[in-house]
């Protein structure tokens, strides 16, 4: 009924038009089993491993720390360790550098000295939340407003700018003009570069940093490094397996937990704790967050479950029951539900009490109001979908997409995290929570058009009749309208919002920065999972979960 992230498909014999709606494989079954790709990194644990380790990273820190006097050298090192996705053990001292970068630049209003440095300095200032203003490239614009056709022979400041452009929020149309102008370069000059050059810059196009996923890019960033790094690399690969090893663990955690609940109580839910836990390992990457992300799979878990009980297994009528129990979230509401029900209701009821009850423990804010209401808001959009089956009826294209952004599941993994998290709660910020704001609504709508699009270019015929679709009823509604017109119409909503979750952190600043780079990275993992190849695989996704469980750096 929902399109929510599906990383495995178990064929179900059921009805055709739901049947269709499970044939989104977002990773092939040979993921299936999750305990075959943990393999053996016990040793990367070893003393020895980490002293080594912290004693090249005090190293790196003592070197960012004294490079004030040369901008450019500190900029590229941020920009590495970012790529390398080793960051987060540099908060303190790239928290430092841009600060007197920021107070620097801004106060002699110049922020490089060409276009490369210019671009990267306003990327990394603005990743982290200061608000330079996109006016920083107007020396870059000529007279009739359009940048500088002589800038194009800079390859390197070409993919500057194409990184810079991805960190604009609405109404900045130099940056607008900056992406268009850079990304019409690059794809002329690709065919004249060498192999080395085109894989970067093939890498900018496809793979922008702001928008794609650490995790996953910082192997192919690996291939690219100079000796500018100075052994940054070599850090990276050991970080990478201590990381790895953390991950392990926590799959063999949930693996466990599922095991010993759904076999014995959720015996018709499907088996697939390596599908739930790759989106929480995505949403809260910081391997400190250990428990958080074992929290979060378990609340995942049941996303799925009550999908299928809406997809697959309950009728109109038992689905009206289901929902009015979980708006009203009483136990003594479940008596006339069918077993099935009552159990997954049961099950829903004790989890979410006990993720309460930790996050009061640990944070002094008891959220079950706020979580509950999440459960009833996705299950209140479920079954609008199934009415709308039931019927017949086809819903108008922004109709379908306002109950899309509920159905999506985003709402539940995004406030499930802001309480897990647990940083800066306050009434009026968890009152702003409950309201679904943009830093929620705007990845929800990620993740429906996303999801919308890439079934949109399936080969399945069957999938494409029976399923909803925003591209198809965009279509409907607009006689004539080509498919490739609705995909591109669709591509410019999804740039908008990405717009809007710029906005947020640049200049809202509603919630804590933890919570805005979950969302962050809510949004850089759709179209990893969602990128289907002419085969109707998800090769990137296939190779970050060998990547991040099972293979080497």
């Amino acid at each position: 009924m929902s399109n929510t992230i599906t990383l495995c498909f178990v064929p179900t014999a059921t009805s055709q038009w739901r049947t269709a709606r499970r044939s989104k494989n977002l990773v092939s079954n040979q993921f299936r089993n999750s305990e075959v790709l943990i393999t053996k990194h016990s040793s990367f644990r070893d003393q020895l491993y980490i002293e080594k380790h912290a004693q090249k990273l005090k190293q790196f820190k003592h070197t960012l720390r004294n490079v004030s006097e040369d901008s450019l050298k500190g900029l590229n090192f941020i920009d590495d360790v970012q790529r390398l996705n080793i960051d987060y053990h540099f908060r303190e001292e790239i928290e430092e550098f841009l600060d007197r970068q920021y107070v620097i630049s801004s106060s002699h209003g110049e922020y490089g000295c060409n276009l490369s440095e210019v671009a990267l300095c306003f990327r990394l200032l603005r990743q982290h939340g200061y608000n330079v203003p996109a006016d920083v490239f107007d020396k870059f614009i000529d007279v009739e407003g359009k940048f500088n056709r002589e800038l194009g022979e800079d390859i390197k400041g070409m993919m500057a700018l194409h990184e810079a452009s991805h960190l604009s929020i609405p109404g900045e149309d130099i940056l607008d003009e900056a992406g268009q102008f850079s990304s019409q370069v690059l794809n002329q000059k690709l065919p004249y570069l060498d192999h080395n050059q085109g894989r970067l810059v093939r890498n900018t196009l496809q793979h922008p940093f702001h928008k794609s996923f650490a995790m996953f890019m910082a192997r192919k960033f690996s291939v690219d490094l100079n000796e500018r790094t100075n052994g940054l690399q070599e850090v990276a690969k050991v970080d990478f397996k201590l990381v790895q090893s953390i991950h392990q663990d926590e799959l063999n955690q949930i693996s466990k937990w599922w095991r010993d609940l759904g076999a014995k109580e959720l015996k018709f839910a499907r088996d697939e704790p390596l599908t739930w836990y790759m989106l929480s390992m995505g949403c809260l990457t910081d391997p400190s967050l250990s428990e958080e992300r074992v929290e979060l799979t378990k609340s995942i878990s049941f996303i799925y479950t009550i999908d299928d009980i809406f997809d697959i297994y309950g009728t109109l009528d038992e689905l009206n029951l289901f929902t009015e129990a979980v708006n009203r979230w009483d136990i003594d509401a479940i008596e006339h539900l069918p077993d099935y029900m009552k159990i997954c209701f049961k099950a829903l009821y004790d989890l979410t009490n006990q993720i309460s009850y930790k996050v009061y423990q640990k944070h002094g804010w008891n959220p079950i109001d706020s979580l509950r209401k999440t459960w009833a808001n996705m299950c209140n959009a479920f079954l609008v979908e199934a009415k709308w089956v039931a019927s017949g009826k086809l819903p108008k294209a922004d109709e379908y997409l306002k109950n899309g952004i509920m159905s999506s599941s985003a709402q539940i993994m995004l406030v499930h995290s802001f309480f897990l998290l647990g940083q800066d709660i306050t009434k009026e910020r968890v009152q702003i929570l409950d309201r679904n704001p943009s830093i929620i609504s705007s990845p929800a709508t990620l993740l429906r058009l996303w999801d919308d699009l890439a079934g949109s270019n399936s080969k399945d015929e069957k999938e494409k009749e029976y399923d909803g679709s925003y591209v198809k009823y965009y279509m409907m509604e607009n006689e004539g309208c080509s498919l490739e017109r609705a995909r591109k119409h669709v591509m410019s909503m999804i740039s908008h919002e990405w717009k809007c979750l710029n906005q947020n952190y640049l200049l809202e600043n509603q919630f804590p920065a933890t919570f805005i780079t979950t969302s962050l990275n809510f949004s850089r993992m759709l179209p990893l999972v969602f990128y289907h190849n002419e085969k109707q695989r998800l090769p990137d996704l296939e190779e970050f979960v060998q990547l991040l469980l099972g293979d080497s750096f």
